[in-house]
């Protein structure tokens, strides 16, 4: 069967529902906007496996999802959604391209967290905008963008505690929203929650237990995405 869209981390196939896709999660590694890759057997499975853990916890928190239901290793059943040209981005520790861009030294904690958004264009680099720029490139009304940041808000008071309770610190995270095809009125978090995702450090350690072992070649990349979704699921 060939997918309906294939990204860097999943592909997208039909189902008997119209309303209803089988997403597959690849074993595929990208950083730094697809320049740098590589494949890592179980990324997929594990990914999968730690998003629907998130998804279904914040589902119960009351975070309405695109989750239907699981499959298998590494394909799970979604609503088929329109996703928003936008990554919200929610920073709770300064790292990575904020460090880079504001000249904040890594692991420096904000006051309160920090709510950005990216223009979702690989040709553009997924620019830094605005809501003012949201809105002048059709990818967001003004009321979308709150409604965005509220949810980003929430997502981020239930993950820090989550995932404190399994001795991980959440730095920040990116996520993404679509428009139900059911019922475009309706905002769901989707596409995916897991160490791809987010910068998760060890509480006692520091280590870096995230994609940030993979862009900046610290190795033992799996073990740490392993050891995430150990901890995880002894708490589920």
């Amino acid at each position: 069967m060939q997918p309906l869209y294939e990204g860097k981390a999943k592909r997208l196939y039909a189902t008997e529902d119209p309303n209803v896709l089988r997403m597959e999660y690849k074993d595929d590694a990208t950083a730094f906007n697809a320049l740098k890759k590589a494949q890592f057997e179980n990324k997929g499975r594990m990914n999968k496996a730690i998003t629907l853990l998130i998804y279904k916890m914040l589902e119960a928190k009351g975070v309405t999802t695109h989750l239907v239901g699981d499959i298998d290793d590494i394909n799970l059943t979604v609503k088929k959604v329109s996703i928003l040209p936008l990554e919200v981005i929610v920073r709770n520790i300064a790292a990575g391209s904020f460090s880079k861009r504001m000249g904040v030294a890594e692991g420096t904690k904000f006051t309160k967290p920090i709510v950005e958004f990216s223009y979702k264009d690989d040709a553009l680099g997924d620019p830094f905008i605005n809501d003012d720029y949201a809105r002048e490139l059709g990818a967001g009304s003004e009321e979308d963008c709150e409604y965005l940041r509220q949810q980003a808000k929430i997502v981020n008071e239930v993950l820090i505690d989550f995932f404190k309770q399994v001795g991980l610190t959440l730095v920040d995270f990116k996520i993404e929203f679509g428009r139900l095809a059911e019922d475009p009125t309706k905002i769901v978090l989707a596409d995916e929650i897991s160490p791809d995702t987010c910068r998760l450090w060890d509480i006692e350690t520091g280590a870096k237990m995230d994609k940030d072992r993979f862009r900046q070649d610290l190795g033992n990349v799996m073990e740490a995405y392993e050891e995430v979704l150990k901890r995880l699921q002894e708490n589920s």
